[in-house]
């Protein structure tokens, strides 16, 4: 049997191998423009860091949307990681998440700035928001009291730090009510162990007051306890002594009405013993 050979023209052979070469290249192509799933890969070109910084502030102020606001601003941070809208962006995040109530979001942030613009002059703003957000979250006086802890550290930060900032008012007056905070529970708690006749618990709780937030109003009725719980103990010298330094320093007071009742009913006199610490402790800052 004779078997005929039906080769391909030479020709036609590299015509193949050129649609070859254009089909790969087509194909090629494509990978860049779809990925694996068939879809358009779009890569969407960087925005001026300025309009997206806008976009930003727009929708903070006159959308009254923080969070798509922090969107913008964190654009800018991804697209212009260097530049000065980068650094402004960066801040505004701080408080466009603090607007929002997202604290933790806000403080993290807000640390970060000072951490890469420790001399810049929003500095003392981004200690400011951290100080605010740890203040909208002080919880119930009979709750956990480290978020006003917190708040007190971060706001007398602002003052140590900035005193010449705008924000050094605004943090005094937060301190002012952190630290009312902090000594109201240690009242809470110190009237909580008079009541059980652990006088020596009780002592401490209000030392604590006597000692670091004697600028509170809780402090008046704090060296009244320490007068009915030294009197209790039988420690007469100290309880004349509390009762003279409220008497001394708020002669007003009706707790020092009653510290001086406490007192002198049990035959004792209000006198003051200089070398007690309460003493010491009011002479410390100049109320003594």
């Amino acid at each position: 049997m004779l078997f005929v050979s039906k080769s391909v023209p030479a020709s036609r052979s590299r015509i193949a191998q050129a649609a070859l070469g254009v089909l790969l290249a087509l194909s090629l192509g494509a990978c860049s423009s779809f990925d694996l799933f068939g879809k358009k890969d779009d890569v969407a070109p960087d925005e001026p860091a300025d309009r997206l910084y806008n976009e930003g502030l727009y929708l903070l102020n006159q959308k009254k949307d923080p969070k798509e606001a922090v969107k913008k601003f964190e654009e800018v941070d991804r697209q212009h990681p260097y530049s000065e809208w980068a650094r402004k962006s960066l801040i505004m995040s701080s408080y466009a998440y603090y607007e929002s109530g997202q604290y933790e979001e806000s403080v993290s942030t807000a640390k970060r700035y000072i951490s890469l613009h420790p001399g810049s002059q929003d500095a003392a703003y981004a200690q400011y928001l951290i100080g605010a957000s740890y203040y909208d979250e002080i919880p119930d006086i009979t709750r956990d009291q480290a978020r006003t802890d917190k708040a007190l550290e971060a706001l007398e930060e602002v003052s140590r730090k900035y005193p010449g900032s705008e924000y050094s008012v605004s943090a005094k007056q937060k301190m002012q009510v952190a630290r009312d905070q902090l000594a109201g529970k240690e009242m809470l708690t110190g009237r909580y162990y008079l009541e059980r006749k652990e006088y020596t618990g009780a002592i401490n709780r209000f030392k604590v007051v006597v000692t670091k937030y004697q600028t509170t109003r809780h402090v008046e009725e704090a060296l009244m306890r320490l007068t009915e719980a030294y009197m209790a103990l039988g420690i007469i010298d100290e309880a004349q002594t509390a009762a003279a330094v409220l008497g001394h320093n708020f002669p007003d007071s009706d707790w020092y009405r009653h510290a001086y009742t406490l007192v002198t009913s049990g035959g004792g006199q209000v006198a003051e013993n200089k070398g007690s610490w309460i003493s010491k402790a009011f002479k410390k800052v100049g109320l003594g």
